[in-house]
C-alpha cells in the first residue's frame, strides 16, 4: 500500500531538523486535519436528521439506512487504497479532486428529491472523503519538522475522535433550526477552505502513471468485494433475519469471494494493494484487534445513546446531539499535551489506561434505569472520551512502532480501516442483541407477573377505574401494563448493549502486553 514511513534521525522531512516549519507546512496540516474531520463528520451528521430526510424524500425506515450505510460501505473500501492512489497521482493532485468531487456530491445529497439521487450522492461522499483520512499523517509527515510532529499528530488524531460526536449535534442543530439541507451544504465552505490550504501548503509533485499498469488489481477488486460486502451483510444482517434473507447470502458469497481475491493478490501481485502480511506480527496483530475495538465503542456508543435518549427520554436530535458530543471535549483537552505524554510515557501503559477508562464507562451505563435522562451519561460520556483520546493516540503510534520503517504506512492504512470495520461491526451486532435482548426481558418481566397475584388484582382494577371501567377500561389497563413493561425492557436491552462493549474491551486489555513501546524520547510517524 504504501512506501516509506518514520522518519528517524536521518530522515529527516523537507523542514530542516532543527529549524521551525513555516506557515505554509502548518496550513497543510490544518488542511489535513479539516479532510478528516469532514470525513469523518458525515459518517455520522444525518444521524439525527434521518427521519426528516427519510419522509421528505419519500424512503422507508429500512431504505433510509442506506443514507448512512452507503457512506460507510464505500469509505471502508477506499481508506486501505489511498496510499496506492496518491502514488499514482501525487498528493496535492489527489487531495484537491477528492476535495473537489466530495464537495459537488455534497451538493448533490443536499439537492436530493429521492432515495437514489441521495445514496448516488453519499456514495461519492464516502469515496472521496475517506480518502482524505489516511492523507493527514502523510502531511505531518513530510511537511513537519520531527520535533513538531507531535503536535501535528494530536492536531489530526482529535479531528478523528471528534468528527464521529460533533455528527450528530451539527446535524440535530442544522435540522432544527435550519433545514436538513444544510447537514450537506455545509460542506461547501469547509471544503473550499481546506482546497485554498492545499494549493498554498502542498507542492506540485509528478503522477505516476506505471503504477496502473503494476497495480493489484486482484486486490483492488478483492477489497471492493470483500469490505463492501462484509460491511452491508453487517448494517443489513439484523434486518434482513440474517442467513434466512437470500440477499445475505448472496451478499456472503460476494464477501468471500473478495477476500479470496485479497488473498490471491497477496501471492501473486508484485506489490500488494493492502499488506495482509503485516498481521502475522503479533504486536502489529495486536493493534489491529485494538484498534477494533476503539472503534466499536466510539461509533457503538455514537448509535447507542441516541437512540435511548429518544426512546426512553424523550430527547430530540440536537438535545442527544449535546450529549454525544461531551466525548468530544476530552480529545480537544488532550491534543496539547500529547507531545509531552508520548515522549515520557510507555505507549502501552497509556493505551492500557485508555482502554480501561473507556471499560469504565461503560460499567457506569450500565445501571441506567426508564427515569434516566441525558444528565445520567456526563460522567461517562466525559471518561469515555478521555479513554478514546489514549487509545487512538497512542494506538497509532503503536502501529507504527511494531512494524519496519518501509511498513509504516501499510500499517497506517490498515490500523485506519480496523477503526472504521470495528464501527460497522459495532454497529451491526448491538443492534442485533438490543432486539433480541428485549424481547427477551420482555417475556421475562411478563412471565413475573401474575395474574392471581392480589398486588397486579388492585393495580389493574385501579388503572382500568381510572380509564373508565367496563371492558374498554379493562382492555386500557392491560395495554399500560405492556407500554410499561416494554419500556423497562428497553432499558434492559439497552444496559446490555454496554455491558456487551466493556465484556469486549476488559477480554482484549491484555493484548496490549504485546505493543511494542517506542525508544525513549523518539516519535515514529507513519508516510505514505
Amino acid at each position: 500500500m504504501s512506501a516509506t514511513a518514520t522518519l528517524p534521525a536521518e530522515a529527516a522531512p523537507a523542514p530542516s531538523r532543527q529549524g521551525n516549519a513555516d506557515i505554509t507546512a502548518w496550513l497543510a496540516v490544518v488542511a489535513g486535519a479539516i479532510g478528516a474531520l469532514m470525513a469523518t463528520l458525515d459518517i455520522s451528521i444525518v444521524n439525527s436528521s434521518l427521519p426528516t430526510i427519510q419522509g421528505e424524500i419519500g424512503a422507508s425506515s429500512t431504505e433510509g439506512t442506506w443514507i448512512a450505510t452507503s457512506y460507510l460501505v464505500a469509505e471502508i473500501i477506499v481508506i486501505p487504497l489511498t496510499a496506492w492512489l496518491e502514488r499514482v497521482f501525487g498528493l496535492r493532485r489527489f487531495l484537491l479532486v477528492a476535495s473537489i468531487l466530495f464537495t459537488g456530491f455534497s451538493i448533490v445529497c443536499g439537492l436530493s428529491t429521492n432515495l437514489t439521487m441521495m445514496i448516488i450522492g453519499r456514495v461519492g461522499q464516502g469515496f472521496t472523503g475517506g480518502a482524505m483520512i489516511p492523507t493527514g499523517m502523510t502531511i505531518i509527515a513530510t511537511r513537519l519538522p520531527r520535533h513538531q510532529q507531535p503536535l501535528g499528530t494530536a492536531l489530526f488524531g482529535s479531528t478523528l475522535i471528534l468528527g464521529p460526536v460533533m455528527g450528530p449535534l451539527i446535524g440535530g442543530w442544522l435540522t432544527e433550526n435550519l433545514s436538513w439541507h444544510y447537514a450537506f451544504f455545509v460542506n461547501v465552505p469547509v471544503c473550499i477552505l481546506l482546497m485554498v490550504f492545499l494549493i498554498v501548503g502542498l507542492k506540485h509533485q509528478p503522477m505516476k502513471l506505471e503504477e496502473l499498469v503494476e497495480a493489484d488489481w486482484m486486490g483492488i477488486a478483492g477489497l471492493a468485494l470483500g469490505l463492501g460486502g462484509l460491511t452491508i451483510v453487517l448494517e443489513e444482517g439484523n434486518r434482513e433475519q440474517w442467513f434466512e434473507s437470500s440477499l445475505i447470502w448472496q451478499l456472503t458469497i460476494v464477501t468471500v469471494l473478495g477476500f479470496g481475491l485479497i488473498a490471491a493478490g497477496q501471492l501473486f501481485a508484485r506489490r500488494p494493494v493492502v499488506k495482509l502480511a503485516l498481521l502475522r506480527n503479533r504486536a502489529f496483530a495486536a493493534v489491529f484487534v485494538l484498534g477494533l475495538l476503539v472503534g466499536a465503542v466510539l461509533y457503538g456508543t455514537s448509535y447507542v445513546i441516541p437512540q435511548f435518549l429518544a426512546a426512553v427520554a424523550g430527547y430530540n436530535s440536537l438535545q442527544a446531539g449535546f450529549v454525544v458530543f461531551l466525548s468530544g471535549i476530552p480529545a480537544a483537552m488532550m491534543m496539547p499535551l500529547f507531545p509531552l505524554l508520548v515522549t515520557r510515557f510507555d505507549l502501552r501503559f497509556m493505551v492500557m489506561a485508555g482502554m480501561l477508562i473507556m471499560a469504565m464507562s461503560c460499567w457506569l451505563d450500565t445501571t441506567l434505569t426508564a427515569a434516566s435522562d441525558g444528565s445520567e451519561f456526563y460522567v461517562s460520556q466525559l471518561l469515555r472520551g478521555l479513554g478514546q483520546a489514549l487509545s487512538m493516540l497512542f494506538l497509532n503510534q503503536a502501529a507504527i512502532a511494531s512494524v519496519k520503517p518501509s511498513e509504516a504506512g501499510d500499517a497506517a492504512g490498515l490500523f485506519n480501516a480496523a477503526r472504521n470495520l470495528g464501527g460497522s461491526i459495532s454497529l451491526a451486532l448491538l443492534a442485533t442483541l438490543q432486539e433480541t435482548r428485549l424481547e427477551f426481558h420482555r417475556w421475562t418481566l411478563h412471565s413475573a407477573l401474575q395474574s392471581s397475584d392480589p398486588a397486579v388484582q388492585d393495580w389493574v382494577n385501579g388503572q382500568a377505574a381510572a380509564l373508565g371501567a367496563g371492558p374498554e377500561g379493562m382492555a386500557g389497563a392491560i395495554r399500560n401494563i405492556d407500554l410499561s413493561i416494554t419500556r423497562d425492557a428497553l432499558v434492559m436491552a439497552f444496559t446490555d448493549d454496554f455491558v456487551a462493549l466493556m465484556v469486549c474491551i476488559l477480554a482484549v486489555v491484555p493484548l496490549v502486553l504485546l505493543l511494542r513501546p517506542l525508544p525513549k524520547g523518539n516519535f515514529k510517524m507513519a508516510m505514505h
